[in-house]
């Protein structure tokens, strides 16, 4: 399967928070072609900061797998993960993060990437941009409704 397969089903996850008034961010964490956990936000409805899709999605997974270690794991998100989603990745030892739209309103997760890594002495390869427009437009059309 394609990189943009995947991001297609992270989409889908992303129209399901877009639905329950959520930010618009779906998630699929991927081992060896098989997706093993799927995931949106559900931060406003759970009441919890910690309820990034990113996050929702390495629960689900390590449950599935019985470890906490996903290597040889590729996460597919909808956006540019923050600090706290991209600390998360390395702690689980995901190997790819492959992102579509990238966060403008910050500074993202590409350029600490390098810092973090170094810290817990683990690797982990970005990707951005696949399925960009698809996944900017989602969010730019969620913000618009917001602002009304």
């Amino acid at each position: 399967m394609t990189q943009e397969h995947y991001m297609k089903l992270a989409l889908k996850q992303a129209k399901i928070s877009y639905k329950e008034d959520e930010v618009p961010i779906g998630v699929v964490i991927v081992k060896d072609g098989e997706v093993i956990a799927r995931a949106h936000n559900t931060r406003n409805a759970s009441r919890d900061a910690t309820e990034h899709a990113e996050l929702v999605a390495i629960r689900r997974a390590c449950k599935k797998l019985g470890d906490w270690r996903l290597s040889g794991c590729d996460l597919y998100v909808t956006l540019e993960p923050c600090v706290m989603c991209l600390g998360a990745c390395y702690n689980a030892r995901i190997a790819n993060v492959c992102f579509g739209a990238f966060d403008l309103s910050g500074k993202g997760c590409v350029q600490l990437s390098e810092m973090i890594g170094h810290t817990l002495n683990h690797e982990l390869t970005l990707c951005g941009g696949v399925l960009e427009k698809e996944c900017s437009a989602l969010l730019t059309e969620y913000f618009k409704s917001k602002r009304g």
